[in-house]
């Protein structure tokens, strides 16, 4: 999911995607981890990303309020 897709959500939809990523990815790997051959081996890597961009967001979003106070 792109960032400029991530910043049109709000907080509460932003925690249900990173809860929703973070459960597929812990899915993914326990595939990956017992020999099950993936359906696509790049999607590990694309929730990864994911992940660490909604983290990143969630991050200048706290950053931001800190500095408006």
């Amino acid at each position: 999911m792109k960032i400029k897709d991530l910043r049109k959500l709000k907080g509460v939809d932003v925690d249900k995607k990173l809860a929703e990523a973070n459960s597929e990815l812990v899915i993914l790997q326990g595939q990956a981890n017992t020999g099950t051959p993936p359906k696509n081996p790049g999607q590990i890597n694309k929730l990864k990303k994911t992940i660490a961009r909604i983290q990143t967001l969630k991050n200048q979003n706290k950053n931001q309020k800190k500095e408006e106070k």
